[in-house]
């Protein structure tokens, strides 16, 4: 079976930075999974925290592809569609 290219470049790919973290020592890493919520704190030995609270989505990327030779061949690629409407 073929595997899709598209797990090697993603043109929409964001790379965030929290500088305000740089230079801290990490005390613990944790990771809190409910039905309700999801949670990665990266808690610091200055007792300060980052956290990221994960929400649950789908994403889909609709890509019509020729592989009549053996070979990938993208014609034609739509927007990413999420399920939730509002990103960050």
């Amino acid at each position: 079976m073929a595997v899709s290219k598209r797990t090697k470049k993603r043109a929409y790919q964001r790379v965030l930075r929290f500088p305000q973290a740089k230079g801290k020592i990490i005390a613990e890493v944790e990771l809190a999974v409910s039905s309700d919520y999801c949670l990665v704190e990266i808690k610091f030995q200055d007792k300060t925290a980052l956290s990221f609270d994960l929400e649950p989505c789908v994403m889909v990327y609709p890509e019509l592809t020729n592989w009549k030779t053996g070979n990938y061949k993208p014609l034609k690629r739509w927007r990413p569609v999420h399920s939730r409407s509002s990103r960050v």
